[in-house]
């Protein structure tokens, strides 16, 4: 193995995406841009399309990245024909696919080939792969598929069984070089009809293999260079595996570690080390992780018959031969009596996890198929940046990322790995993220979350992780992806847990500062209806809390210009919640604002304020005027409600009380007590609502309303707001309101005084016609 610098290039995350990959991801999320659908709902290609197998092997490559479809037959029959399409090295790991498909990849004769955890394979997916397999080199299956029998030398009387004993193998392979067998469940009697037929094969890995006996390698495979057999008991006749391991004397790789301390326990280990190492000269990389093979740590010079002239102590005894040849590596991860944090240790590169170094490099080793492994990996990784005592950061988030992006549906190792990952962002925050790392973390977090999406702490974690991130604009790029995992959360997360109120959180943040697609897309979601329910559970329960109202903020937020959004608030029954949080919170300033602030949005749109023309509601806005709250931010938006209620002119104005002409006097009354200084706790992104309140001739009290509020705006925050007024027209309308007769002094008044300001502004930010002041 490599020493660890070589093992990871975080560069290769920093730099943008290839064109080449959006341009595949954009054809797997829309494969009708190169095939059709039949009447059998499987694809075809596209007439007159042919693709080779740089093309072919890289779509089926990314289909598995995507979110958004499956590897099924379907998709696969897309490379039905030969001579359109060209399939070299395919890799299919929790896919749908059935031995149909598997038929239609086996006759391109590819090279290489991996089904992993595809449960809906059988074993004529096995006889499918030998009847096309001249070209075959590599060879991965395992999981939880059937496509190795139970049984090879069972006779069975079904028309359709294979009797693999009478025809004399059950895999046929003339080319293969590599196999891969994971928890392959056979009986060790039938691996001569498993590996019989295969020449030419180097290297074998039968991770957690069932039962492997006296399994002769040699006679089975003589030419092997690697032999992998994790989880795999040997220690029930450990001498006679010896004799026959020590015949593959070309064997430079030899694995056999332990995730469960039962299988790994040697008598005499120091013994059955040594003549294992003796027996293979040219082994370069061993993994004894997880047994008690390093012995307990006694150091010990060389015998002189196993080394002559050697000088050098080591620590593990078995390895005494190596002292002066030391191996390129050695797997100690989880071995009795703490062997990797031993001093004198003949490799040049140790798994362990005495140091961050030897941590990274067994996360390395069992990122691809021992998850229970790399769990404990992740966790002592977390460990180190929780103490805050990480040295290789870049390495350790790609290899954080990496483990996470290979085993989603790992429950602990995403909650591991997410935690880390938290720890990671705040680590990083002050050196900074390049945004093609941004992008790759907060999509790892988001697919972890998805898939675990009921499990709290997952939940937990991600939230706090997405949180040390700029919202929204971090992840606008999965926007949605991000809405949906927490609209579920919303939902479904314990009612006053603190997932749900994260959820929140987020989900406000992701309101705030979004244009009007993404808006409408908030409420196509359902976040409308999921933050009424969240308040109609608190009102029934009697519960106050911060959940209550940062639901109506974001209400507020996703209905602001956004009309569609507004009616989804008065469809969902929103103005029942809203009376009945003002029955039951009078005086809660923050929620009070929140809700008048919605409904400010909600009378904006002309053809909806109808709805809000109704006696119980109108009451409200009028008592709420002589609110106090907050500053004037209450009173503020109660008065911008009625303006533009009344702007509809008398005709209208349908209920008898309070009359029109006292909600107006009341409005004007209000609007002389507040402050034309206060600082404001509000953000508009326009100003266009109320601008057009300057053309309500016919009803000054509204005019009155709306030039007050843009004379006290750019005044406190001229940098902000006057730009917004020049570049939307405002100067005009409000130099027409000058010149006419209708509005009284003291319209006018407050018109000329927002013209100063912005020329004043205009004076002394000259730059301000390039500076974009709309926040």
């Amino acid at each position: 193995m490599a020493h660890l610098d070589a093992l990871f290039n975080p560069k290769q995350y920093l730099s943008p995406e290839p064109l080449t990959d959006l341009c595949f991801k954009l054809i797997c999320d829309n494969l009708d841009i190169i095939s059709i659908e039949n009447e059998d709902s499987y694809r075809e290609l596209g007439k007159g399309l042919a693709f080779p197998s740089e093309i072919c092997d890289k779509l089926i490559k990314f289909m598995q990245r995507s979110k958004t479809a499956d590897v099924s037959d379907n998709f696969l029959s897309i490379f039905k024909s030969v001579r359109s399409t060209r399939l070299k090295r395919v890799k299919i790991v929790d896919a749908t696919l059935s031995d149909e498909s598997v038929l239609i990849i086996a006759k391109h004769k590819v090279t290489e080939l991996e089904l992993t955890d595809c449960s809906n394979l059988t074993r004529m997916s096995l006889e499918y792969i030998n009847d096309h397999s001249e070209n075959l080199k590599s060879l991965t299956l395992g999981g939880s598929s059937d496509v190795v029998p139970l049984k090879l030398k069972s006779v069975s009387d079904r028309p359709l069984s294979i009797n693999y004993h009478r025809r004399g193998y059950a895999l046929r392979a003339p080319k293969l070089s590599r196999l891969s067998l994971w928890r392959v469940k056979i009986p060790a009697t039938d691996f001569d009809l498993l590996l019989g037929e295969l020449p030419n094969l180097t290297h074998l890995d039968l991770t957690a293999a069932y039962d492997i006996g006296n399994l002769s390698f040699y006679t089975l495979v003589p030419h092997l260079v690697s032999l992998t057999l994790y989880n795999v008991k040997i220690n029930t006749n450990p001498q006679l595996f010896v004799k026959n391991v020590s015949h593959l004397r070309r064997l430079r790789h030899l694995d056999i570690s332990q995730s469960n301390h039962k299988y790994g326990q040697f008598d005499n280990p120091n013994q059955v080390l040594a003549e294992l190492i003796e027996g293979l000269p040219e082994l370069v990389s061993l993994d004894i992780g997880g047994t008690n093979l390093a012995g307990r740590g006694v150091a010990e010079r060389p015998h002189d018959k196993l080394l002559v002239n050697c000088t050098q102590l080591c620590d593990i005894p078995g390895l005494a031969s190596r002292v002066n040849k030391p191996l390129q590596f050695l797997g100690l991860y989880g071995t009795s009596h703490g062997a990797c944090r031993r001093f004198d240790i003949p490799a040049k590169v140790i798994a362990g996890d005495a140091t961050e170094e030897q941590i990274l490099i067994a996360a390395r080793v069992c990122m691809n198929n021992r998850s229970e492994l790399l769990q404990k990996v992740l966790n002592d990784l977390y460990h180190i940046f929780r103490n805050e005592s990480c040295q290789r950061m870049d390495q350790a988030l790609c290899t954080v990322l990496e483990a996470m992006e290979k085993h989603p549906s790992e429950k602990h190792i995403q909650i591991s790995g997410s935690a880390t990952l938290f720890y990671i962002v705040k680590m990083k925050e002050k050196s900074g993220l390049v945004a093609g790392m941004k992008r790759r973390i907060i999509g790892t977090l988001l697919t972890g979350m998805t898939y675990h999406r009921d499990e709290e702490t997952m939940m937990r974690n991600g939230c706090l992780a997405l949180c040390q991130f700029r919202i929204p604009q971090d992840v606008m790029w999965n926007y949605e992806a991000l809405v949906k995992v927490l609209l579920y959360s919303a939902r479904h997360a314990e009612p006053e847990g603190f997932v749900q109120r994260i959820g929140i959180y987020l989900l406000n943040s992701l309101a705030c500062q979004v244009d009007g697609r993404e808006k409408r897309l908030l409420g196509e979601l359902g976040c409308v209806g999921t933050m009424l329910k969240l308040v109609e559970y608190r009102l029934e329960s009697g519960i106050f809390d911060d959940v209550l109202e940062v639901a109506w903020s974001t209400m507020w937020n996703m209905t602001d210009e956004t009309a569609i959004n507004c009616q989804r608030f008065l469809d969902e029954q929103g103005m029942r919640l809203f009376l009945g949080c003002v029955a039951a919170y009078p005086v809660k300033e923050e929620l009070l604002r929140n809700m008048m602030g919605l409904l400010g949005n909600v009378a904006e749109v002309k053809y909806l304020r109808i709805h809000l023309m109704q006696q119980q509601y109108v009451t409200v806005f009028v008592n709420l005027l002589h609110s106090d709250s907050d500053g004037i931010e209450v009173s503020y938006n109660a008065a911008g409600i009625l303006a533009h209620m009344a702007s509809d002119g008398k005709q209208a104005w349908t209920i008898l009380e309070p009359t029109r002409d006292e909600v107006l006097l009341l409005m004007v009354q209000a609007i002389e007590r507040w402050d034309l200084s206060a600082e404001r706790n509000i953000n508009y992104r326009s100003f266009l609502p109320l601008l057009r309140l300057l053309d309500v001739y016919h009803t000054p009290q509204c005019q009155y309303w709306a030039v007050w509020a843009l004379a006290n705006l750019t005044k406190v925050y001229p940098t902000k707001y006057c730009t917004l007024v020049e570049n939307e027209g405002g100067m005009d309308k409000l130099r027409n309101l000058l010149f006419d007769s209708r509005p009284y002094e003291r319209i006018k008044k407050l018109a000329r005084q927002v013209i100063l300001n912005c020329c004043h502004a205009r004076t002394q930010f000259p730059s301000n016609s390039e500076i974009n002041f709309d926040g």
